[in-house]
Order: structure tokens, then sequence, then C-alpha cells
């Protein structure tokens, strides 16, 4: 039982975990105050279906807590478009919320399905597993760079990341895939070397990527210096692809499961502690920043 009453009620269906994830956008820090009202919709599900997919996780259900300034349907129809229609799309349930007066504000919190004892945790990781992650990386930082008007860019480049920015690709679909087979896994909300770095701590090891093997868009390589664009990839933040490891006898099972999908190959565990990046030329390499700080 959904909208309508007090509270929500939900049924497990037999043999899964609920899986529950929740995520605040604040206008001014989570998305520029020029953002359009669709994006803010749709982006503010995307974040939460991300976090799923990090689980290997199917989408279910969301609550939406929604504070605005002021009632306008000029401004709420074009957010509720957004918001549904990645809604349906994931085949996710409004089943409640609340909505107040103040500063603009979304928080939605989401719910999936997950088999008992296969949920993809951080933990797992071990030294020799593969390093991959999906997709490109670095695209919503220069798209921010644009919105923010750091960087001239044309015009079909210009949409191209800055809808990668507003309207990220939950990979709700490759995280189930990888429920067997991936030995850890997160969503790349705050940079790869932070996000990569959560796997590492949690999981008590280390590893190295290979810069040169990053995926990175046409976007950034024809428009960026090269040590520009792998700073963006990895401390940008903000693109919602999936960082996961993988043990070398899963590797053939990794090529099946994702052969329909975009993955690549960065790096590998160690033993040694700490994340390591190594330039073209196998030279260490320090990125300017590490990733996105909540509180800085």
């Amino acid at each position: 039982m959904g909208i309508g009453d007090d509270a929500a009620l939900c049924s497990i269906p037999k043999g899964m975990q609920l899986a529950i994830a929740i995520d605040t956008l604040v206008e001014g820090v989570h998305f520029p105050v020029i953002t359009c009202p669709y994006d803010i919709g749709y982006k503010a599900l995307a974040v939460n279906l991300s976090d799923l997919a990090a689980m290997g996780a199917t989408p279910a259900w969301m609550t939406l807590a929604l504070t605005i300034p002021q009632t306008d349907d000029a401004w709420l129809a074009p957010f509720s478009q957004g918001l549904l229609e990645l809604a349906k799309v994931a085949q996710v349930s409004l089943i409640g919320g609340d909505t107040t007066c103040g500063s603009l504000t979304v928080t939605i919190q989401v719910a999936g399905f997950v088999p008992i004892n296969s949920a993809l945790q951080r933990r797992g990781a071990n030294p020799g597993d593969g390093i991959y992650v999906t997709g490109t990386i670095g695209d919503a930082g220069l798209g921010l760079a644009s919105v923010q008007k750091r960087i001239k860019l044309h015009n079909e480049v210009q949409q191209f990341v800055e809808s990668r920015l507003n309207r990220p690709n939950p990979r709700w679909r490759e995280g189930k895939a990888l429920r067997s087979i991936a030995s850890s896994a997160i969503d790349i909300s705050d940079g790869l070397a932070a996000d990569l770095g959560h796997i590492l701590n949690a999981s008590a090891v280390g590893a190295s990527i290979q810069l040169g093997s990053l995926p990175l868009s046409s976007a950034l390589r024809e428009h960026l210096s090269l040590e520009a664009a792998w700073n963006l990839a990895l401390s940008a933040g903000d693109d919602y692809e999936l960082c996961f490891t993988v043990p070398p006898n899963q590797e053939t099972a990794l090529q099946e499961a994702l052969k329909s999908y975009s993955y690549t190959r960065i790096g590998i565990v160690e033993t040694t502690l700490g994340l390591r990046s190594y330039d073209t030329e196998g030279r260490l390499f320090a990125p300017q920043k590490i990733g996105y700080q909540h509180f800085s």
C-alpha cells in the first residue's frame, strides 16, 4: 500500500533482502542554481539508483521529501516529468513522501531487492583482482566546468557533457549482472580515486591503476590536455559509473555477463596499502585533488 495513508506498507519477496539508500540534493551545492527542474528530478532519482546498482539490487520503491520556496506548477511539472520518466524506466514506484516550505532541497530514499547473501559490497577485494569501471569517467566534471563558464565548448560537446552531469545513467542492470562475479563494487559519485579508495580501505588492500587505460570520452581527449583529463577522471565525481573488482577466475564470466555493456579494466588490486596511479611512461601521478569533499 503506497500513497494515501500515514505510511506505506511493503512486503519483501521470499529469499530477498531489502537494500535501502538515501541521498539529498541541495540547490547550489549538488546542482547549480540554473539547473532546469526536469534535470533536478531526473538526477535526484538517478543518484539513488546508482547506489542500488553498486549493491547489485533491483530497484522497487522510492519516497520523496521535497522542500521548495513556494508552490509553482511551472517548476513542479517538469521536475515531476524528469523524476517519473526515469522511475518508469527503472520500474520504481513512488510510495510516499513529504513536502515542506524552504530552500530548494530534494531527498529521495529508494529500496530494492537483492537475493540473500548476494549483495555486492565495498569489502571483498583481494590482491590479484582486476579493477574495472563502466562507461567513461570525467565527463560530468567537464560538464560542471562548462555550466560554470570555466571552459567554452562547441554546442554538441557542451550538450553531451552537461547531459552527463545532469542526467547520469545509473548502472543497475550492470550491477545485477555482477552479483556472482565481482568481489567488490562502488558507484563513482565523489571521484574514482576517492571511491576506489573506499573499496581499498574496506578490503584492507591497495591497488595500482594505469592512467592510459582510463576510459575517456572523445570530449575529454579533444578538449583537455591529457593531464587535465586524468585529473577530472580521478577526482571530479558525479559520473555515477560503477567501479568494481573481479577475481582472475571470473574473467570469462565477466566477459559473458557484460557483453552488452561498456566496461574497462584499469588496474589491479595489490597487497601494499594505498592507491598508486601511473602515467603512460610508468611514472607515479599525483592528482590535484582526491575527490569531492562534502564539508569543505
